[in-house]
């Protein structure tokens, strides 16, 4: 199963670019047209592109422990 990369806004653009140039899916939210959402947005935008979503916003890991105990899958 090939994995799908979503890069929020604290990732460079740049790096979705070079990831496609190697195969991979990648796609960012400048390019998805999601500049500007929550994080909360940005995760449930992934889930439903069933993408992983790269970042590095630290708040990410407070955000995906509460989507892990409320049984929310992303």
């Amino acid at each position: 199963m090939a994995v799908r990369i979503y890069t929020d806004e604290s990732v460079p653009v740049a790096i979705a670019a070079g990831l496609r140039r190697r195969g991979v899916d990648a796609f960012s939210a400048l390019e998805a047209d999601n500049l500007g959402l929550t994080d909360e947005a940005q995760l449930a935008f992934a889930a439903r592109e069933r993408a992983v979503i790269f970042t590095h916003d630290a708040d990410f890991l407070r955000l995906a422990h509460d989507w892990s105990r409320r049984k929310r899958t992303h």
